[in-house]
């Protein structure tokens, strides 16, 4: 697999599909502790007629490089991938923190953005009081424990188990610096006053059991987007691999037809 050298870390990527296919590159970016194979549905598919470019963030999958402390940081990242690769404009589609980093390249550089993809992600960290617990009991906890911990809640009940084990296997093989830095980086994370700025037209989906991030806060997100489409799945936090089918039809339906302003569910 490529991989580009940025500010201290090697970022592994692909890059596939026709050059000359039809509309701009679509830019898939992973959450915490996952990597670029979240994307492999979606990947699959558009790839068949358009570019599609997808990357391991820094620290994760075939990725090296340590945790840094804010989500700019990470959008940094993609915007030299994309730079290296000459691509100009382009469709992003983030999952969860990945969704944090779409929303930061779109406020800085809403000329490259086209279009924008929201999955189970959110403008502002906002925990529960069991989530809170949760990550409070990290440093106390095995980290194999607390990664299983937190991907299982993930998923909504009745997901494979053996499914599930496996994606915990591979958040797994994040490094706890890496993980838990990030993690800080999240929490920090707040861009809900400047959503109104996001004039990108935006599909925000996101799964009706997500617990990480409850719907409740993206749909408050989605009342500032000036151009937003809602669509809510029976999924929990992790929907490209729990409805991979529905969440690539909605997105092949989102960004080749033209879609008026407003909200549906």
């Amino acid at each position: 697999m490529p991989q580009l050298e940025v500010d201290g870390a090697a970022l592994t990527y692909d890059d596939e599909g026709p050059r000359d296919g039809g509309g701009v590159p679509l830019v898939f970016v992973h959450g915490w502790t996952a990597n670029r194979h979240r994307w492999d549905h979606q990947t699959a598919h558009f790839s068949a007629s358009r570019r599609v470019i997808r990357l391991d963030l820094r620290g994760h999958g075939g990725s090296t490089g340590a945790g840094v402390r804010t989500i700019r940081h990470l959008a940094d990242d993609v915007l030299a991938l994309l730079d290296h690769l000459e691509v100009e404009r382009f469709v992003l589609i983030g999952h969860s923190m990945g969704g944090m980093i779409a929303q930061t390249i779109a406020l800085a550089h809403p000329e490259r953005v086209e279009r924008m993809v929201l999955v189970n992600s959110i403008g502002r960290m906002a925990y529960n009081r069991g989530r809170g617990l949760l990550m409070a009991a990290s440093t106390l906890v095995p980290y194999k424990l607390f990664v299983a911990t937190n991907i299982q809640r993930a998923f909504a009940p009745g997901h494979p188990r053996e499914e599930v084990r496996a994606y915990v296997r591979s958040s797994a093989d994040t490094p706890r610096e890496v993980v838990m830095t990030l993690y800080g980086a999240m929490r920090a994370f707040d861009v809900l006053d400047r959503a109104g700025e996001i004039r990108t037209p935006t599909l925000m989906i996101h799964g009706y059991h997500d617990i990480q991030l409850p719907v409740r806060q993206m749909l408050r997100m989605a009342k500032a987007y000036p151009d937003a489409t809602v669509r809510i799945l029976d999924a929990g936090h992790e929907l490209p691999v729990e409805k991979p089918a529905e969440l690539t039809a909605a997105i092949d339906a989102f960004v080749t037809v033209p879609s008026a302003a407003g909200t549906a569910s």
